[in-house]
């Protein structure tokens, strides 16, 4: 039996879900009952179930384009339109202007019903409380109980969702994207060790002090461990320490480079006595050539060249082999780094994502019926509804089939590129590219298989199970949140704007200078009188006030 492997950016954007027709249910297969009209007078069915309206209801609605397709011509809407008995005009400017153009509907007054897509970028968390205490966008949390019994669940089983969407005068104005599934508690690519190096060398068990890694890594160095003869290993590497620097960090008791919270504490982690431990610990790799000498200067190209070339022991990266060259197969012979512990750090912390993006769906006083807006982006926080927003209705990028077995499984439609279905599947689905209003399901994966290229082909697991089970040994136990996702009112963001642009630039300066030894670390105490006289005090009260307002 011919085995073809699933294509990973069909898994990478969104759970491996499916879709099936007609309504939904509360998550409990009970359908949640609603009233019959709304205040404007409009025929609704039962909430949580399809036709979302009795009569067909017109209604208009703006997001970014990414130039694949227009929204009027994807499958998906096509058949949420006829689901739900509303039907949507579009405005879809380009992704790369959008943020402009939404600027411009909000001054003009020329606004569509429904935004869907917008993310922080474009609809920014100071515009959502601008125009949501002016009215301009509607108030959501009074109107959920009734009419989102998929999105209400979710909430009432995670109850900081609700804290991270509600704005400071207590409103919720904008729905979420929520992240679950094997890779969705990392904040960013995660570290990986050059497999084939750690074979070379009979490492048998990670490092997990910073002494291990420091012996570890001048192993890589002095060892030939790529076999070549030469001295052209570089044991860690990075592009400006970005993606590095908040794995590392943990080591010392901290995931990023600006305000923590540490047990209900708010600090500005740059002038604590943890970060100056990781400038010197890192000024050693640095000074003896354990940090490749171009962190600072090379760009992401040059740094997957190197990998290409089998001269990197650790490295970040999503997926090892976007750096090394490897086959996904090949590539889960490169373990993921293990947090370390430190003198001054004794348990190991791993920076974790907050698995949410905010802003991605919200209503303006156009809209002719809020609860029907709401009614039908609810069915898209159901497993059903993720699934049809993730690869669309029956026919368009998948159809039915019956293997050798004669199970049903899906497979491709005709005329999909099985070398490239995301140009497809970007066709069919305004999830490509943005971030929309919805949550993944992974465990709905048995309900709602994925599509494979033909019947009797197998799903290859391999990688995705290497990737859970990595993600469960090295991350997840030791997990943080460096800070929640929260809202400043206008007047705090007001106080901290100019400051955070200031400590920002210096901070990236002097740990950059710190690390390379352009400045010693005996200078350590003027930097801090320096960050001490940007107003750090202040900018530190604000964001305390706003996480004790946020925890309450």
């Amino acid at each position: 039996m011919k085995k073809t492997k699933v294509l990973v950016g069909l898994l990478a954007c969104g759970v491996l879900l499916a879709a099936c027709g007609g309504g939904t249910t509360d998550g409990s297969g009970n359908a949640s009952g609603g009233k019959d009209k709304d205040k404007s007078g409009v025929e609704l069915g039962t909430a949580g179930e399809f036709p979302v309206v009795k009569e067909k209801l017109e209604m208009t609605m703006m997001g970014p384009g990414t130039g694949m397709a227009e929204w009027k011509d994807m499958a998906f809407f096509q058949g949420m339109a006829e689901k739900s008995n509303i039907n949507f005009t579009f405005t879809t400017p380009p992704s790369a202007d959008f943020a402009t153009k939404l600027n411009l509907a909000f001054a003009s007054g020329d606004l569509p019903d429904v935004l869907f897509g917008t993310d922080t970028n474009s609809l920014t968390p100071a515009m959502e409380m601008d125009y949501g205490s002016q009215g301009i966008l509607v108030a959501l949390e009074d109107l959920m109980a009734e009419n989102m019994p998929n999105f209400s669940k979710i909430l009432d089983e995670n109850p900081d969702i609700r804290k991270s969407i509600t704005t400071p005068d207590g409103h919720i104005y904008t729905l979420p994207m929520i992240h679950r599934g094997e890779t969705a508690i990392w904040p960013r690519g995660p570290l990986w060790y050059n497999g084939e190096w750690l074979e070379a060398l009979d490492v048998k068990e990670l490092p997990k002090t910073t002494d291990e890694f420091y012996d570890l890594l001048v192993r890589f160095r002095d060892e030939d461990p790529n076999g070549n003869g030469k001295k052209d290993e570089i044991p860690l590497t990075d592009v400006k320490m970005d993606s590095t620097r908040p794995w590392l960090l943990g080591a010392f008791g901290l995931t990023d480079r600006t305000i923590e919270e540490i047990d209900g504490e708010v600090v500005f982690a740059p002038i604590t006595e943890n970060y100056k431990e990781f400038v010197t610990y890192m000024n050693k790799l640095y000074s003896e050539k354990l940090l490749d000498p171009e962190v600072y200067s090379q760009a992401d190209e040059q740094k997957k060249a190197k990998g290409q070339n089998n001269q990197l022991g650790l490295f970040p990266d999503w997926f090892s082999f976007f750096t090394t060259g490897r086959t996904e197969k090949e590539s889960i012979i490169d373990p993921m780094f293990h947090p370390l512990t430190s003198d001054i750090s004794p348990e190991a912390v791993a920076p974790a994502s907050t698995r949410m993006g905010r802003g991605t769906f919200a209503i303006t006083s156009n809209n002719p019926s809020p609860e029907a807006a709401l009614r039908w982006v609810d069915y898209l926080y159901s497993p059903e509804g993720r699934d049809y927003l993730n690869v669309g209705p029956e026919g368009a990028l998948w159809e039915y089939a019956e293997n050798d077995k004669g199970e049903k499984v899906r497979i491709f439609t005709e005329g999909v590129d099985l070398g490239n279905t995301e140009e497809s599947r970007a066709k069919v689905t305004p999830d490509y590219g943005i971030t929309v209003p919805t949550m993944s399901f992974p465990d709905s994966k048995d309900e709602f298989p994925p599509v494979i290229p033909n019947a009797n082909d197998e799903v290859d697991t391999t990688f995705n199970d290497f990737l859970g089970k990595e993600t469960a040994e090295k991350i997840e136990p030791f997990a943080k949140v460096t800070f929640p996702l929260l809202y400043l009112t206008t007047e705090e963001s007001e106080k901290v704007r100019d400051a955070a642009t200031d400590l920002k630039t210096y901070v990236e300066q002097m740990e950059a200078k710190f690390i390379t030894g352009v400045e010693p670390i005996e200078n350590w105490d003027k930097y801090v009188k320096t960050i001490e006289g940007m107003g750090v005090e202040d900018y530190v009260a604000v964001y305390q006030g706003a996480y004790d307002r946020w925890a309450k």
